[in-house]
C-alpha cells in the first residue's frame, strides 16, 4: 500500500480563489509598477530609476557624458532588474527630442530618427547625460523631500517618488496600458502650464475655461498643427478623456506646396510613400513630382509639386489630409496614480489641482528638513561661542580631564552635540578671527531661522514660493509653443473622379457582355475584334474619369470608372467578373457622362423614361434596379440625351414600325417602369411577335439613321413628317427591305 501524501503545514485553496488572487495581484503590480505614471513626477518606475540611477553616476548636465550601457548595467544592477534591451528602449525615448517635448537625458551618437524613432544605434556605442531639465527633478532629492524604498534586492534604497519643481507629467506627456487601465497623456507648453498654475494657486476654484485662457491645447514635439475645434478640446480637459486631430503645417513655395512639420509620431518617409503609392496607380493626376529636401537646419521639408499653376492647392492637401498620415487622430485618456498611490482618471483642473498638492507638500518638507539643519547648526554655534569666550578654562579643563566631555556639559550647561563639537575643534579654529565668522554664520542663519518659520507657518507665503519656482523653471526651461491650434474642415478626399486624368473615351460593350475602353471618340466601335461568337452590341463617348454604366436584362444598373476597364487593343473582360448581377442576366447597354447627363431608358415592352446619370449611380456591386422590365423582357441600348436641344425621341418596333414624337411627351424619372412610347398590343408582345427593338433621341434639324444588318438609311429632320405623331401611338411602317432594324441614331447636323 502506498503512503498518503502528508499535506501538513501546507496551505490549501481553491484553485479560484487562487488564480484570482494571482492574476489581480499581477494586475496591480503593471498599473502601479510598471505601466501608469505617478502624478508627482509624471514618470513610470524604469523611468525614474534610470534618471535617479544617471545622478548617482555623477552623469549631470555639465558633466562628461558615459556609455550608455554603463548606465543600464548600473540601472537593472541596483534598482531595475528587467531586460536590458526594453530599459534601454525607455531611455532612448526620454532622449528623443521628437518624441519628448522637454528631453530629460541628453544623447550623443544614433538616438533614432523620426522616420524611424527605433533606428537607435546599441547602448555599447551610444554616450548619455541628463539634460539640464531634469535639474527639475532631481535638485531636491538630497532635501528630505521624497519618501526612500529599499530597492529589490534590499540593499539599497530608491526614491518612491522624484521632488519634481514642474508637472513633468503635463510637459511630456506619457502612454501607457496596463490591465484594464491605459493613459494617453499629450504634451503641453511649459510657459503656458506654468501660467495655468500661478492662475489656479491665486484662485483655487478655477474652472476648465478659465485654465484654457492659459492652456490654449497641447503642444507637440514635432509641431504641427492642432486643427480640433476648441469645442473639443474643452470638453476632452473637462472629461479626462477624448481626441484630438493632428495635421501637417505646409506653405506654398512658388508653384510648390512645401510641409516643414507633420503630425507627432508620424514619418516623413512613410507620408512620402503614401503619396507616392497613389501616384503609382494613377490617383493623383494633380501632382508632378514628389521630393524630400530634409536635413539639419530644417529636419522637416517635404516637397510636392502640383502639374500646374491651375491646381487648387487647398483641395488637393485636403485629400491627401484624408488619404495619408498627414494628419491623425491622438488619443486622450488621463488615467493616472494619485498622491493616494490609486489609480483613477482627472481632468485638467483636478490633473493640476493634485500636483499643487503633491507640491506644497514637497516644498514644506525642504524647508521642514532645512530649518532643522539651520537650528542643528545655530545649536552648535551657541556651543562654540560659548567655548571661545571662555577658551582658557575650556582648554584647561580638556588638558587636566581624563573625560572632559562630561566636565564641559556641567561647568558651561552645553549638550552632547554641542560637547563634541567643541572636542572636535581644530587648533587653527582657535583664532580671535574664528569668533567673528561664528557670529557672522549665527546672523546668517538666525534669519534664515526666522524666514522658514514664517513661510512654513504662513499659506500666502508659501504659495508666493511655489510661485516665484514656478516661474523661475519656466524662465530657465520655457520656449515657444510649437503646435499650431487653428480650426480648420474636416478633410476631405476628392472623389475617385477627381483623381483619374480626364481623356476622350469610347466605352465598349459586345453582345456577350464583354466591356473595354478605347482611347478617343474617332473609334468605330463596330470595326474592332471580337471573340469568336461575339460582337459589337453597344457604345458611348465620354471620358476617362467618368462613371460608366452598364444595364443588364432585368434593369439594373452597374457603374464604374472608365479608365479602369481594360484597354480596346484587347477583347474586354466580362462584366459579370467585376459586378454580381442576378443568374442568367445578360448586359444591354452602356452609358457615361457627366452627372448632369440624361439618357432614354426604354424596356422591349415600349415603355421607358428620361433620366439622369446621376440617378443611376450606385457602387454596390449588385447594382442598383432603375428600370422595370417585364418577365421576359429586357432594355433595349440606352440613348444619351442631347445637351440644350430641342429634340424628337424615335422608337422602332420588331415589324418596322417607326414613330417619332416630341420629347416633352416623355417624363424625367429616378427609376420605374415610365410612360408608353410606341404602342406594341399585349397580345403580341406576349406572344413575342413584337417587341420595340431601338429607341433613340433625334436633337432639332439633325438626322435619323436607321441601321438594318450593315445597311444604313438616313431620315431628314425635314422628312420625319411620315413617321410623327404623339406618344403612345402606334407608328408607320418602315419601307420594305428596312423593316428589320438592328439599331437607331440621332445624329446632329453639327
Amino acid at each position: 500500500m502506498q503512503n498518503e501524501l502528508n499535506l501538513e503545514g501546507v496551505e490549501q485553496l481553491p484553485l479560484r480563489e487562487y488564480t484570482e488572487k494571482a492574476y489581480l495581484d499581477y494586475s496591480m503590480y503593471v498599473i502601479l509598477d510598471r505601466a501608469l505614471p505617478q502624478i508627482g513626477d509624471g514618470l513610470k518606475p524604469v523611468q525614474r530609476r534610470i534618471i535617479y540611477a544617471m545622478s548617482e553616476l555623477g552623469l549631470s548636465a555639465g558633466s562628461k557624458p558615459k556609455k550608455s550601457a554603463r548606465t543600464i548595467g548600473d540601472v537593472i544592477g541596483k534598482f531595475h532588474p528587467h531586460g536590458d534591451s526594453a530599459c534601454y528602449e525607455a531611455m532612448v525615448l526620454m532622449a528623443q527630442s521628437f518624441s519628448y517635448r522637454y528631453p530629460i537625458i541628453d544623447g550623443q551618437g544614433n538616438f533614432g530618427s523620426t522616420d524611424d524613432p527605433k533606428s537607435f544605434a546599441a547602448m555599447r556605442y551610444t554616450e548619455s547625460r541628463l539634460a539640464p531639465y531634469a535639474k527639475s527633478l532631481l535638485s531636491e532629492v538630497a532635501m528630505g523631500t521624497v519618501d526612500w524604498a529599499p530597492n529589490f534586492d534590499g540593499t539599497l534604497e530608491e526614491p518612491v517618488v522624484l521632488p519634481a519643481r514642474l508637472p513633468n507629467l503635463l510637459l511630456n506627456g506619457t502612454t501607457g496600458i496596463a490591465v484594464g487601465l491605459s493613459t494617453d497623456v499629450p504634451p503641453h507648453n511649459l510657459n503656458e502650464v506654468a501660467s495655468a498654475l500661478v492662475h489656479l494657486i491665486d484662485k483655487p476654484k478655477a474652472t476648465v475655461r478659465d485654465l484654457m485662457k492659459h492652456i490654449r491645447g497641447p503642444d507637440f514635439p514635432t509641431g504641427g498643427e492642432l486643427v480640433s475645434p476648441a469645442d473639443e478640446i474643452r470638453e476632452i480637459y473637462e472629461t479626462g478623456g477624448g481626441t484630438l486631430r493632428l495635421r501637417a503645417a505646409y506653405h506654398r513655395e512658388k508653384n510648390d506646396i512645401v510641409i516643414t512639420s507633420l503630425p507627432h509620431q508620424i514619418s516623413g518617409a512613410k507620408v512620402l510613400e503614401q503619396i507616392a503609392a497613389q501616384m503609382r496607380n494613377k490617383k493623383l493626376p494633380q501632382v508632378d513630382d514628389l521630393r524630400d529636401e530634409s536635413d539639419h537646419e530644417e529636419p522637416t521639408r517635404l516637397v510636392i509639386s502640383p502639374k500646374s499653376r491651375n491646381v487648387d492647392v487647398d483641395q488637393l492637401m485636403s485629400h491627401l489630409f484624408s488619404t495619408t498620415s498627414l494628419e491623425r487622430t491622438v488619443r486622450v485618456n488621463m488615467n493616472i496614480i494619485d498622491l493616494s498611490g490609486r489609480p483613477r482618471g482627472f481632468n485638467l483642473v483636478d490633473l493640476l489641482s493634485e500636483w499643487l498638492k503633491f507640491r506644497r507638500e514637497t516644498v514644506k518638507s525642504r524647508l521642514g528638513h532645512r530649518l532643522q539643519i539651520v537650528l542643528d547648526r545655530l545649536h552648535i554655534l551657541d556651543g562654540l561661542l560659548v567655548a571661545f569666550l571662555n577658551i582658557d578654562e575650556v582648554i584647561a579643563i580638556i588638558r587636566s580631564e581624563d573625560k572632559p566631555k562630561p566636565v564641559l556639559m556641567k561647568r558651561f550647561k552645553l549638550s552632547d552635540v554641542q560637547a563634541e563639537a567643541i572636542l572636535n575643534l581644530r587648533l587653527r579654529n582657535l583664532a580671535k578671527l574664528e569668533e567673528m565668522k561664528i557670529r557672522g554664520e549665527q546672523d546668517e542663519l538666525s534669519a534664515e531661522r526666522d524666514w522658514l518659520e514664517k513661510t512654513l507657518k504662513s499659506a500666502a507665503r508659501l504659495k508666493t514660493l511655489i510661485k516665484k519656482e514656478i516661474l523661475e523653471d519656466a524662465e530657465a526651461y520655457g520656449d515657444e509653443r510649437r503646435t499650431e491650434i487653428v480650426e480648420r474642415e474636416a478633410a476631405q478626399a476628392l472623389d475617385e473622379t477627381q483623381l483619374v486624368s480626364s481623356e476622350p473615351v469610347t466605352v465598349v460593350l459586345s453582345k456577350r457582355g464583354y466591356a473595354r475602353a478605347a482611347k478617343g471618340h474617332e473609334i468605330d466601335a463596330k470595326t474592332l475584334s471580337y471573340k469568336s461568337g461575339d460582337a459589337y452590341l453597344a457604345s458611348a463617348q465620354g471620358r476617362s474619369n467618368q462613371l460608366a454604366m452598364f444595364i443588364d436584362s432585368t434593369g439594373r444598373v452597374y457603374s464604374v470608372i472608365a479608365h479602369t476597364l481594360p484597354s480596346a487593343r484587347g477583347q474586354g473582360e466580362p462584366l459579370s467578373g467585376r459586378f454580381k448581377p442576378p443568374d442568367g442576366a445578360a448586359f444591354c447597354g452602356a452609358m457615361i457622362g457627366e452627372s448632369e447627363q440624361k439618357y432614354l431608358l426604354a424596356s422591349d415592352a415600349g415603355y421607358g423614361f428620361v433620366c439622369s446619370l446621376s440617378d443611376l449611380v450606385s457602387r454596390n456591386k449588385a447594382g442598383k434596379a432603375v428600370l422595370r422590365v417585364p418577365k421576359g423582357g429586357r432594355p433595349v441600348v440606352p440613348a444619351p440625351v442631347p445637351v440644350g436641344k430641342e429634340c424628337l425621341i424615335a422608337a422602332v418596333s420588331s415589324i418596322g414600325r417607326l414613330l417619332l414624337f416630341e420629347m416633352d411627351e416623355l417624363p424625367e424619372l429616378a427609376k420605374g417602369k415610365g410612360n408608353k412610347l410606341i404602342n406594341i398590343p399585349t397580345k403580341k408582345y406576349q406572344a413575342g411577335e413584337e417587341k420595340l427593338v431601338a429607341a433613340a433621341v433625334v436633337p432639332e434639324e439633325g438626322d435619323l439613321l436607321v441601321h438594318s444588318g450593315k445597311r444604313v438609311m438616313t431620315i431628314k429632320w425635314n422628312d420625319t413628317d411620315h413617321y410623327y405623331g404623339d406618344r403612345a401611338l402606334r407608328g408607320s411602317l418602315l419601307p420594305q427591305g428596312w423593316r428589320k432594324v438592328d439599331r437607331l441614331e440621332g445624329v446632329s447636323k453639327d
